[in-house]
């Protein structure tokens, strides 16, 4: 099962449905999912799941990067784990690593900068944020744009985060974080 956690600033936001039912849409093919508003996740959600995937926010909803202690289960978890934009964000602060600001609005361009099991080349990805994560000693880059760091692995955990968007235009690297063993 997928734990799907939503990073909007509430639980009914409208956010919702541009940024979680997307991802939604191609992990409910491939296994069953569970959503849960990071502000409402148990130990028990963490333990029924296999896999993780935090969604992104909108431009300006920032909320959870005031929360940080609601995910110090990241550092306990051995599901792998993928974080969308929001996702990246806050697993990039939990481990330590800082934030800058980095306004990113549209089609970018990624270039691979590490072979992964995500994504490979160089492509175009959907941005949309105004922070992007600092390269830090906890990450191994593996994507950046000409802007920022675009995508990190944790060093020792299979922990992943995007800053674009996958499930917008690279639906194929959800289906790569699925998919992985």
């Amino acid at each position: 099962m997928i734990l799907t956690v939503d990073m909007n600033w509430k639980k009914t936001s409208l956010g919702y449905y541009e940024f979680v039912t997307p991802i939604l849409e191609v992990a409910e093919k491939i296994d069953e999912c569970m959503v849960k508003h990071y502000l409402e996740i148990t130990s028990q959600d963490l333990k029924r799941c296999s896999k993780i995937i935090l969604s992104g926010t909108a431009l300006k909803d920032n909320a959870f990067l005031f929360k940080p202690e609601k995910f110090n289960w990241l550092k306990e978890t051995e599901k792998p784990t993928l974080g969308i934009c929001a996702g990246m964000e806050i697993i990039g602060k939990v481990f330590g690593a800082a934030l800058k600001e980095s306004l990113e609005v549209g089609m970018t361009n990624i270039t691979t900068i590490k072979a992964n099991t995500l994504f490979s080349g160089d492509f175009k990805a959907y941005s949309l944020h105004s922070y992007c994560v600092k390269a830090s000693d906890n990450f191994e880059v593996l994507g950046q744009s000409i802007k920022c760091v675009q995508a990190i692995k944790h060093r020792d955990k299979l922990i992943f985060g995007v800053l674009f968007h996958p499930e917008v235009r690279n639906t194929q690297i959800l289906k790569n974080f699925i998919l992985i063993a």
